[in-house]
């Protein structure tokens, strides 16, 4: 970092110590100008005089209002403005008060608008100067009355300049932050379509062989016993057409895979024949864990097992995170006619997350229960302790002829 870079860092950190210091080094420019004195036309002769008491409290005055020029630079510059027509009417030599007046003027032109800067700076201009010139102790003419009317409005001219490069960078930086939005949005809504069209893909082509593998599959179970040979053959179609929808289905995926994705797992997927196993892991963390099955064997659909495993799973994990060390667990699983019901009930005397509360155990249960179009219900109950109940339909609704989508 550059030492002008680390300047403005340790400007904008603390402004109130840079005006300050702002304020020593224009008093002391005053002092030391004060101590110059004209005594020629073309000439500038030195004398070691001491200033006046009245213009050396107007000078510290003056410096001092300066420290305040951020938090109220209006009223500085009224300030500073009356203390310089007073050193203009009364010092003789005069002190040159009115630096600290240019200084609050830049600060003016260069916090507000171009208009209020115009009125103010002409306004700040003509009184000076018209003081110096109607009032004070020089010839209207003379070359102090005419830098007071130079200093004032390259004052304006400075901090008009300086506001309108800022505002510049500011419109530059607002473009270029809203030109990168807009452009990570755009990457993102055409990422969404491509999506979307290979999903759309992914549906039609994959519906299409599942398709045939229902007609052929249909037809062999139909000559199965008549006409072996065209039943084999329809098998054949089957396979092949299973294969060609597998392909698919691989080939598209990997197309919406990153390159950061963990590779797919080779094992199966857990279901309820894994439960044993789960509620082991947490009885080994120290979860006490009941148990209890009323589901007569059941096959389940691979999908429906895998939720009510995942169901099942998240909810003890919630148990041992919120419910407190001494809280004991009960899990159910019941099939009752076309539906497997999973219950996970706790005595704990914490606080579960809520869906509304940041956590996502809940959300995801209840996506995962709506997708296999079931229903879940979860909240406290009554004298203490969570409650999770899920209601998966074993078989598939739309079976009946409804229409999925």
């Amino acid at each position: 970092m550059s030492t002008l870079a680390r300047a403005r860092c340790q400007a904008k950190a603390h402004p109130l110590a840079m005006d300050a210091v702002l304020a020593t080094a224009v008093l002391v420019c005053m002092v030391a100008g004060s101590f110059v004195e004209p005594r020629h036309r073309d000439s500038v002769s030195w004398a070691l005089r001491t200033p006046d008491p009245l213009s050396l409290l107007l000078m510290t005055l003056g410096a001092a209002a300066l420290v305040f020029r951020r938090r109220a630079p209006m009223t500085v510059l009224a300030l500073t403005g009356a203390l310089s027509v007073i050193e203009s009417v009364t010092g003789d030599p005069r002190a040159p008060v009115a630096m600290s007046a240019v200084i609050a003027l830049y600060t003016v032109a260069s916090t507000t608008d171009r208009p209020t800067t115009w009125r103010v700076g002409l306004l700040t201009m003509t009184v000076l100067t018209g003081a110096a010139m109607a009032a004070g102790p020089l010839p209207w003419y003379a070359q102090e009355n005419l830098g007071i009317f130079a200093w004032t409005g390259i004052g304006a001219t400075a901090g008009d300049a300086v506001r309108s490069r800022r505002a510049f960078v500011q419109a530059i930086r607002e473009r270029a932050e809203k030109a990168e939005r807009t452009r990570e949005e755009e990457a993102r809504r055409r990422v969404a379509e491509e999506r979307l069209r290979i999903a759309r893909d992914l549906h039609d082509v994959v519906a299409h062989h599942i398709a045939l593998v229902n007609v052929q599959a249909g037809v062999a179970a139909h000559v199965m016993d008549k006409r072996p040979d065209q039943a084999k053959e329809a098998l054949a179609h089957v396979r092949e057409a299973s294969r060609s929808a597998l392909n698919e289905l691989r080939a598209t995926v990997g197309l919406l895979r990153q390159s950061g994705d963990p590779e797919a797992p080779t094992e199966p997927a857990p279901g309820l024949d894994r439960l044993d196993e789960l509620t082991g892991t947490f009885r080994s963390a120290g979860l006490h864990i009941e148990v209890a099955r009323a589901d007569q064997g059941s096959s389940l659909p691979a999908a429906v097992d895998l939720a009510a495993y995942r169901i099942i799973q998240e909810a003890l994990t919630n148990v041992q995170k919120h419910a407190g060390p001494q809280a004991k667990a009960e899990v159910s699983v019941v099939r009752v006619g076309p539906n497997i019901e999973i219950t996970v009930l706790d005595d704990g005397s914490g606080e579960h997350e809520t869906q509304d509360g940041g956590g996502h155990g809940l959300l995801g249960m209840r996506e995962r229960v709506t997708a296999l179009r079931g229903t879940l219900t979860t909240g406290p109950r009554y004298g203490g302790g969570f409650r999770v109940h899920a209601i998966l339909p074993v078989k598939n609704r739309t079976s009946t002829g409804e229409d999925p989508a």
